[in-house]
Formats: C-alpha cells, sequence, structure tokens
C-alpha cells in the first residue's frame, strides 16, 4: 500500500524545503552563506508558516500545512543546525554530534511522521491506549541516516575541512585528525569505523520500534528507506571501511532486494 497523494505531495514540499535548507551551507553557492542568510531564511519561513509564500516551493509548504498540522519548530531546530555547520568544523564529544545530527536530519523524522499519521486501530487497541506519536523512533532513524552519511562522507569532508567524527573517539582509537586527513587506513582505522557503525545501527533498531505504529500506508515506504540506508553500512565494511577512495553505494539489484522484505515486514510487524 502506497500513502494518498496528499501525502506524497507533503513529503515532497518537506523534502524540497529540507534540501534548499541544507545547500545553504552545503551546495555550490554555500561559499556566500552567513548567519544573515539564514536569519533571512527563517523569516521566510515564518511567513510560510503565517501562510504568505515567497515563491513556488513555499505554495507547496503552505499547502501541506493546510492538510496537516506541522510543527514549526522541527524546521527552527533544522536551520539552528546549518548554523551549526557555520560555527564549527570538528565536535568533541558523541553528545554534541548527536545535537547536530538531531538538527540535520532527526527534525526530517518528526516533520515526515506528522504526515504519515499513526495508525487509529493500533492507537485504540487495548494494550496501546493513548499511545503517543513515535517522536523518539522517529528521530532516531534521522540520527542514523545522518550517522550514515556522516560514515560515508568522511573522506569527502576531510578534504573540505571538516570532521564529524567525535574527536573524543579519534582520541579513544589513538587515531589522529592528521592521519584522517591523510587517509590513514589501519587497524586503528577499522576499529574506530566498526564501532562508529555499530552505534549508528542501535539507532536503526531503535527506529524499527516505531514503524509498526504509523498509518498502514507509511509502513513500507518507511522500513523500505531504512532498509535501503543500512545497507551503505554494509557496503562500507565490504570495502575494507576505506571511504577516503571508495565512496560507498548501495546497487540497484540490492537496493530491489530490499523492497520484498520491507514489504513483509510493513505487513508484518
Amino acid at each position: 500500500m502506497l500513502m494518498s497523494e496528499v501525502k506524497r505531495r507533503a513529503i515532497w514540499a518537506i523534502y524540497v524545503w529540507c534540501r534548499r535548507t541544507d545547500e545553504l551551507v552545503d551546495g555550490p553557492s554555500a561559499k556566500f552563506t552567513t548567519e544573515a542568510t539564514l536569519d533571512d531564511w527563517e523569516e521566510q519561513l515564518e511567513s510560510v508558516f503565517s501562510g504568505y509564500p515567497q515563491d513556488d516551493y513555499d505554495v507547496a509548504m503552505v499547502d501541506a500545512l493546510d492538510h496537516f498540522s506541522l510543527d514549526i519548530q522541527p524546521f527552527r531546530d533544522m536551520i539552528s543546525g546549518q548554523r551549526m555547520d557555520l560555527q564549527c568544523s570538528r565536535y568533541e564529544t558523541f553528545e554534541d554530534l548527536k545535537l547536530y545530527c538531531y538538527r540535520v536530519a532527526g527534525t526530517v523524522g518528526l516533520m515526515s511522521t506528522v504526515v504519515m499519521g499513526v495508525d487509529p486501530e493500533y492507537n485504540t487497541a487495548p494494550w496501546a491506549k493513548a499511545l503517543p506519536c513515535p517522536k523518539e523512533e522517529a528521530i532516531a532513524l534521522g540520527i542514523a541516516n545522518q550517522l550514515t552519511n556522516i560514515l560515508r562522507d568522511v573522506g569527502e569532508d576531510a578534504r573540505r575541512g571538516r570532521i564529524y567524527l567525535p574527536l573524543e573517539d579519534l582520541e579513544l582509537f589513538k587515531y589522529s585528525e592528521t592521519d584522517l586527513i591523510n587517509g590513514v587506513i589501519d587497524e586503528r582505522w577499522r576499529s574506530l569505523m566498526r564501532f562508529q557503525i555499530q552505534r549508528a545501527l542501535k539507532f536503526y533498531r531503535k527506529a524499527e520500534g516505531g514503524i509498526s505504529v504509523l498509518s498502514p500506508d507509511a509502513r513500507w515506504p518507511v522500513w523500505s528507506a531504512l532498509m535501503l540506508y543500512r545497507k551503505i553500512l554494509d557496503v562500507i565494511a565490504e570495502n575494507q571501511y576505506d571511504v577516503f577512495n571508495r565512496r560507498a553505494f548501495v546497487p540497484t539489484v540490492r537496493k530491489l532486494l530490499c523492497l520484498p522484505p520491507a514489504l513483509l515486514r510493513a505487513r508484518v510487524l
């Protein structure tokens, strides 16, 4: 079962807004982005939520707001995440990185869950009375996806002067910033990467627990997205953790092979 047209339109509008927000600091014109740029973007967001779109993409967001009770705070939080990218290029602890991951990706889970909806039958079952919207699980999926992005893009980010892996983790495995910038692959690096992958997998496992609560038409898309993205971690391991010279991507055939088990989980779990 696929999501209705009104849900698909709203998800598309959210995706486009998030993509435009991300490109302010990670796109072709990122070098021109300043705090003032993000201030202007946040003002435009406020206008959208007040029903005053500034362009055609904003019109799509206003339409989504007409159909779904989206909260503005996750959108504001995402802009705060872009500010973090302007302000720093290192993260001392995982808690620091986790906040960044929430802002730039966990927020997407919160936005999307409102559109996807919670299964009313599940919510009113005797064992699940007043079950809340699975916000923590939605955030966990966003964080898992962002951690996966970070592991996949370590080499690319390092060439841009950015290190997202927590410095406390580098220290734990006796692996230096200089080693990372030089793309050193040895047992220290492989151990560090295995540690990072296990951390990401914990967030994926937490996210799984919220999918069965979603509206039935949203479960297959979410299971598919989770399983496909998690496969990137498998490819990183298959590449012997070489994320400096090889970009981990999941071949089309392997992506297609994820769809039947995702459908089965959507129907059974």
